[in-house]
């Protein structure tokens, strides 16, 4: 299918690493230009040479996205060097284990400024661009918004924060045609997530836990299938979609518990 991103400058926060590193990988693929924000130097230059051996075109910024003037700055580096904005992949954030019972106020308040205030301040940076083209933002999420984790306030707070502004944006945008839609995440095998499993004492029987529970196929979703339902709703052919929360998570979340007891 082509999905006619040709050309199409795409923003992703943190699309170096992880679930990014896939995305900017996939939008490359389909012919868009990715524009990196982040600010790892060393595996942004990685990512960009990765896509330029393949034929690809892929470009960056270098910001601390949790100062809204660097971020700013950022999206005007987009600017200059390209004109325009298509879209944007809000994906950049750590669930980084800010508890009601381990954590006080200002690591929460920091938390969220890591995990949620830079969705807002690159949307609104982008904002006159994607009016203009009819663009795109795919908000990246977890599931921990809606089931809790335990040990983990703020980042679950961020992780709702995403999804209200998802709605809240898909409705404010309703009159310029921007689409606005949330991937949400359930079990991906990261390198973030490789970090957590390994904090446990036996990190391959916990990962075992784990995969069990996962309804289709009994194993994670790659970062590489997040990436190409995000793309997808990137794209024009997925015109009539905006607000929408969508689960890519192999059935973790909804479906039946009683099917982890089937072989």
């Amino acid at each position: 299918m082509n999905l006619l991103l040709q050309d199409k400058v795409v923003i992703v926060t943190g699309g170096s690493k992880g679930i990014g590193h896939a995305i900017t990988h996939v939008l490359a693929a389909e012919g868009a230009i990715p524009f990196i924000v982040s600010r790892n130097e060393k595996s942004i230059l990685e990512t960009v040479e990765e896509i330029k051996k393949k034929g690809g075109k892929c470009a960056y910024a270098l910001a601390e996205l949790t100062d809204p003037k660097q971020a700013q700055e950022a999206v005007n580096n987009a600017i200059s060097e390209f004109g325009t904005v298509h879209g944007l992949v809000n994906n950049a954030g750590v669930n980084d284990g800010v508890g009601l019972e381990n954590g006080d106020a200002e690591q929460f308040i920091n938390s969220l400024k890591k995990n949620l205030v830079h969705y807002f301040v690159m949307a609104q940076a982008c904002l006159p661009y994607l009016k203009e083209n009819k663009g795109a933002i795919v908000n990246i999420g977890s599931k921990v918004s809606v089931t809790g984790q335990g040990r983990t306030s703020a980042y679950a707070a961020a992780c709702g924060g995403r999804n209200a502004l998802t709605r809240e944006w898909a409705v404010e945008l309703l009159p310029h045609s921007v689409r606005v839609n949330t991937i949400m995440v359930a079990e991906s095998l990261t390198p973030l997530y490789k970090k957590w499993i390994n904090t446990f004492a036996n990190p391959e029987e916990k990962l075992n836990q784990i995969t069990n529970k996962i309804p289709l196929e009994k194993r994670m979703t790659t970062p590489e299938e997040i990436a190409n339902t995000v793309v997808f709703l990137m794209s024009e052919k997925s015109s009539h979609t905006t607000g929408q929360l969508l689960y890519v998570d192999g059935g973790y979340v909804h479906l039946d518990r009683s099917l982890n007891t089937l072989s």
